[in-house]
């Protein structure tokens, strides 16, 4: 409640919330007994807030997940989160272009950009969170 009576205060702005799926679970899972836990309460309060958006108050709410197929059905109702946005995993260019900028703070004895092709090469499907992983498990390892 605290969030969304900050944003109408500071419009316009944009909020945004990441994971989710850590609150936006399908509800009525799990066998909790009764099912009436906080991460439930703070996924019907979500919702309240959200209903009690004007369009045209400046107000825009995005919010990012990597498990879409677990949200609940009443977040992805008309006026809540209706819309989606897929961002797949980065090509060989994307994965070059994020290991430049992890390797650019590291000490090479070479040029960044002649890392960051080879590496791109040697890592498909890799996400910009695994190739972090990749480039500070490097640096520790060195």
């Amino acid at each position: 409640r605290d969030l969304f009576a900050q944003a109408k205060t500071m419009q316009p702005c944009i909020i945004f919330i990441d994971e989710i799926d850590a609150i936006g679970k399908k509800r009525g899972r799990g066998g909790g007994m009764g099912g009436n836990d906080e991460r439930e309460n703070t996924l019907n309060q979500l919702l309240i807030e959200l209903d009690g958006f004007n369009p045209s108050s400046g107000i825009v709410v995005l919010a990012g997940t990597n498990r879409p197929d677990i949200l609940d059905p009443a977040l992805l109702r008309p006026g809540r989160f209706d819309r989606q946005v897929v961002v797949d995993k980065p090509d060989i260019q994307g994965r070059a272009e994020i290991f430049a900028v992890h390797l650019d703070n590291l000490k090479l004895d070479n040029e960044v950009e002649l890392y960051a092709k080879k590496m791109a090469a040697l890592t498909p499907g890799f996400s910009g969170a695994e190739i972090a992983n990749v480039c500070n498990e490097a640096a520790l390892i060195a």
